[in-house]
């Protein structure tokens, strides 16, 4: 969406041409690499385990460590992983697909409601396209307001607080900064758990046996983080609790848990991988189902690493039907919750 330059009137002939007058909404997510091969994965690795909102060891004690070690064999397992669920037609990680297709169906709610005033695109916080790349061209494109969404329901400091920060790095870069709001997390927004709760009743609605349990795997960070002030594990046991009172179910029905462990410190429990084992083998439960309310979209954590590995370890504790239940991605009720929601945060700007 370009914006027509001109000079600003009263101003002498000279004076630089400006694009002005435009809203911009920039969604953020977390990032893919740009190939699963070894070089586009280490990058990508490397940007994402050397963020301190990730992993806040000292750079002194954990680069060596990152670089000497980690990045020498992580790439190789990170890109099978990546490879397994690769889209191989239009060479994109399956995030890349589906945030482009969010993106395109929320532009056009944008365009409905407000015309060409709002410009809106999409960033990742690691790899490609950049926030700073973003930034600049809706700054180019005449925005003189932007409303910056990460598309995280659950606030973390590794998540929401960083995509936040390099939003307010590329800010620091513009000699003429545009106003800037950032999207609060939305775990108890009514559309939101709307929009879950009907996913998970469509999904059943598919089961020709009733799943004798639900679990909310949502996506892990160390104890610690919570013990310091993260809101993450309250807003993720707020999100399950509503979405369950929404369903009307009994609270056994439907379990919180956590994966995607890394490194030596102790996580936030129960872990999803070691869960679902026990209750096949402890509980006897051998139907279950799974959503990973913590995502956007689908990506390497939801599609790898629920759907086979922990699938897998389930089927291996003695479970016979796991049935996972896809991310909201670019579904009409999930596009029509970050919608309103982003129609809640331009009220002043442009209603």
């Amino acid at each position: 969406m370009e914006a027509t330059a001109t000079r600003p009137k009263h101003s002498p002939a000279d004076h630089p041409k400006v694009a002005l007058g435009k809203t911009g909404v920039l969604l953020a997510n977390l990032g893919t690499p740009d190939s699963y091969t070894y070089w586009p994965m280490r990058r990508y690795l490397s940007e994402f385990l050397s963020d301190k909102r990730v992993i806040d060891y000292p750079a002194w004690k954990w680069q060596p460590i990152l670089q000497a070690i980690i990045l020498t064999k992580r790439p190789f397992s990170s890109g099978e992983a990546y490879k397994s669920i690769w889209n191989h037609e239009r060479d994109e990680s399956p995030l890349m697909i589906i945030t482009k297709d969010q993106t395109a169906k929320i532009s056009d709610a944008m365009k409905e409601r407000y015309g060409d005033h709002v410009m809106v695109d999409f960033c990742m916080r690691y790899g490609n396209p950049s926030t700073d790349s973003k930034v600049r061209e809706m700054v180019a494109a005449g925005c003189e307001r932007i409303v910056f969404f990460p598309l995280y329901p659950q606030y973390a400091g590794a998540t929401t607080a960083t995509a936040n920060d390099q939003f307010f790095r590329a800010l620091m870069k513009e000699k003429w900064q545009p106003a800037a709001r950032t999207v609060p997390a939305y775990f108890e927004h009514p559309t939101y758990i709307d929009a879950l709760a009907k996913s998970i009743e469509c999904a059943y609605a598919n089961i020709e046996t009733r799943p004798d349990l639900l679990i909310m795997s949502y996506h892990g960070m160390p104890k610690r983080y919570l013990m310091e002030g993260d809101p993450y594990h309250c807003q993720c046991q707020k999100t399950t609790r509503l979405v369950q009172e929404r369903l009307g179910w009994d609270k056994t029905e439907i379990r919180t848990t956590f994966q995607s462990q890394f490194g030596p410190e102790d996580w936030l429990r129960p872990y999803t991988v070691d869960e679902v084992a026990r209750i096949a083998q402890e509980e006897g439960k051998k139907r279950i189902a799974v959503a990973a309310p913590a995502f956007s979209a689908d990506c390497i954590e939801t599609l790898e690493e629920i759907n086979e590995e922990i699938k897998e370890s389930f089927e291996e504790a003695g479970g016979e039907e796991f049935t996972y239940i896809p991310c909201l991605n670019d579904e009409a009720d999930h596009i029509d919750a970050l919608s309103e929601i982003i129609q809640d945060n331009l009220k002043g700007w442009l209603d």
